[in-house]
């Protein structure tokens, strides 16, 4: 009955006003106590199949001594890309892609390229299989479209998205290979493996003797490591190495067509290889196989000044005061691309005669000094370093009037002027005399037009 129940709730809540305080405290404690020790978990609780649960997320690489360890990491991976390498599209089954969306495109074609809307872009989708579907979506189908006005794609711009995407996954299926860490980046011989293997599936560098091999795969991997590591932690992660166009300038030697032009501006292709190396050997007067700073001072022009020359040599690796051929390609990537954040991040440490992460008026002075003592030997009127530095620092435009940091040099986009400046009295001249070159180059431009009117 209700009012029995009632009576006995009654008498409880008597009975509980009756307690002391320490005894409320007691219980109180005794609960919290239970109640935190469920949320925590006891020792009891550890053999709870709910703590299995948990997904491990730190594995522990296996030491050089854990032999079987390594070996299984290495079968599991290579069975992991294996599967994913299965899951690319073949030439089968792209000339199938191709054939569907032929058969679907719809009408009418802009000039000459068929166009295909989303209605008919989704019956492809049906009918190409499941290895196509990642391809179909409307994101891709809207990142493709343009100023179409019926709303269509382009087939052959989204075939060729879809070679593209199959060539990156093939590639960096092939990059990961090497991947001996298995951590999604590569050292210096992991890339040097993945180069010289290469070679013989490279047509246009089948005229290389095989005694070359070392030195072309040198040449190769240095252009990787001095723009994708510029902070030289000796790895480069595999998707920098994707994502940058080197790798596509290294296929392209593919081509048994490949115009010599375009041999000729690509680092990779054998005669720019033989170029470098051929330039290296020349300067190796005493023919030991390093350079000295006096040979070195035989680059180029041979005006590199002598003060630039001493902080190559001190802030470089040498080996007994000389440079060996791997330092020599890192100089030599400076020095041809002096426009790039990578070379001016060269120069700069160079430049950095106080390792203050800034340029100052003395360090500008430090390195100008040498250029009006070259300017004297030859029998030119020094230049006032006073002008030059004005001139430097308002082409800069700091963020501090006193102080150019390596920031400021990138922003400004005079790096290259500022840097041949400082370091190369032929490009201080070129720089002191360009209204006068600028002029002659205009006035052979018109001699040449004249000609061709004749």
């Amino acid at each position: 009955m209700d009012w029995v129940q009632s009576l006995k709730d009654y008498n409880a809540a008597k009975e509980e006003s009756k307690k002391t305080e320490s005894e409320k405290q007691a219980e109180e404690m005794e609960t919290f106590t239970k109640l935190y020790t469920e949320m925590k978990g006891s020792d009891k609780n550890k053999g709870d199949k709910t703590f299995s649960a948990i997904p491990r997320f730190y594995y522990k690489l296996p030491s050089e001594d854990e032999v079987l360890l390594q070996k299984l990491r290495e079968e599991s991976r290579a069975v992991f890309l294996q599967r994913r390498s299965r899951e690319l599209l073949d030439n089968e089954e792209l000339q199938n892609l191709w054939f569907l969306l032929d058969k679907h495109h719809t009408p009418p074609m802009v000039g000459e390229d068929q166009m295909i809307n989303y209605e008919h872009f989704l019956k492809v989708a049906g009918e190409a299989g499941a290895k196509c579907k990642p391809f179909f979506t409307a994101t891709v189908f809207a990142k493709l479209l343009q100023t179409d006005p019926y709303g269509r794609i382009s087939i052959m711009q989204f075939f060729n998205y879809v070679m593209r995407k199959v060539w990156l996954h093939q590639t960096r299926i092939g990059l990961s290979l090497y991947d001996v860490a298995g951590q999604g980046y590569l050292k210096e011989s992991d890339l040097e493996n993945y180069i010289l293997e290469l070679i013989p599936t490279l047509p246009q560098l089948d005229g290389l003797e095989k005694s070359f091999y070392s030195f072309y795969v040198c040449t190769a991997v240095r252009k990787f490591f001095f723009f994708l590591d510029p902070m030289r932690t000796g790895k480069i992660k595999i998707q920098d190495i994707l994502a940058c166009s080197f790798l596509d300038d290294l296929l392209e030697l593919r081509d048994e067509e490949l115009p010599k032009d375009a041999q000729e501006s690509n680092w990779f292709s054998a005669p720019s290889a033989l170029r470098v190396y051929g330039q290296y050997l020349n300067l190796d007067k005493d023919h030991n196989g390093m350079l000295s700073k006096g040979e070195l001072a035989r680059y180029g022009t041979g005006t590199l000044t002598d003060v630039f020359l001493d902080r190559v040599f001190q802030e470089c690796l040498t080996y007994d005061g000389e440079m060996d051929y791997k330092t020599y390609l890192d100089f030599v990537l400076a020095m041809e691309n002096r426009k790039e954040p990578q070379a001016l991040q060269y120069f700069f440490r160079l430049l950095d005669v106080q390792s203050r992460s800034y340029l100052n008026v003395f360090a500008l002075n430090y390195f100008f000094r040498a250029i009006q003592e070259q300017m004297k030997q030859h029998g030119q009127e020094p230049v006032s370093f006073a002008d030059v530095k004005d001139e430097i620092f308002d082409m800069v435009k700091p963020a501090d009037p006193l102080k150019i940091t390596l920031q400021d040099l990138i922003n400004s986009n005079h790096g290259e002027t500022i840097v041949s400046i400082l370091i190369d009295l032929n490009g201080f001249w070129t720089y002191e005399n360009r209204e006068v070159l600028m002029a002659e180059n205009n006035s052979s431009s018109g001699d040449g037009q004249d000609d061709q009117d004749m």
